[in-house]
């Protein structure tokens, strides 16, 4: 199964934002990670909708779109006519999972849930053979630069079990604090796609740190 390395556009340079797009298309990265923050499920403001239309225009990858806002049904067909490929909610701000899910794919998105660190994997069980993605959030949402919580292997291994026992299709996401020191052992604990920020966008050279990642979990 092929692993996807997602660059975080949290982390680029806003005032060099095509700069950093380009890059990751010339890049070994596979998606383009956004980060949407509405103020008020996190603390933080991210992303609007002219932002992310203006890095579709450029993207030549996946988007993948992570919402960390309350009541995001309310934009699902939004971020669909802005260019979202995969569209990711969290568990905890849905009180209609379900229905949120259906939507999504209605829309023609790929549909994927997170967790927070402190929410259990026994939560999926209803919803697993509905996803095509679930993201694990590996520090708490709404900051960039946070240290990678270490519960977070134990839980990507219980997500695969539950996964492999459901037959479910769904890819194991992992956000938060992924660097070349991690990224190995989250793949062997049965991660399939890493988002990395700081790490890529703070290295001397993004475009090697990438290669490097993709490397660590390709076998090359």
């Amino acid at each position: 199964m092929n692993k996807f390395i997602a660059p975080s556009m949290l982390a680029a340079d806003f005032a060099n934002l095509q700069r950093d797009i380009e890059m990751i298309n010339n890049s070994k990265a596979d998606w383009f990670h956004i980060d949407v923050m509405d103020g008020m499920f996190v603390p933080n403001i991210s992303f609007g909708m002219p932002v992310i239309s203006a890095i579709k225009k450029h993207a030549k990858k996946i988007m993948d779109v992570h919402l960390m806002i309350v009541d995001p049904d309310r934009y699902i067909a939004d971020f669909k006519k802005v260019g979202a490929d995969i569209l990711t909610v969290h568990y905890e701000a849905c009180p209609h999972l379900h229905r949120t899910v259906q939507e999504i794919k209605r829309q023609g998105m790929k549909a994927g849930v997170s967790l927070n660190p402190h929410t259990p994997i026994a939560v999926l069980e209803d919803i697993i053979a509905d996803l095509d993605l679930v993201l694990i959030m590996s520090v708490n949402p709404g900051f960039g630069g946070q240290s990678f919580i270490e519960n977070t292997y134990k839980k990507v291994q219980q997500l695969r079990a539950l996964i492999e026992f459901s037959e479910s299709d769904a890819l194991i996401e992992v956000d938060g604090g992924v660097t070349d020191q991690n990224i190995e052992q989250l793949l062997e604990a049965g991660a399939d796609a890493f988002v990395a920020g700081s790490f890529v966008f703070k290295s001397e050279n993004p475009t090697e740190t990438i290669a490097n990642l993709k490397g660590l979990v390709s076998g090359i």
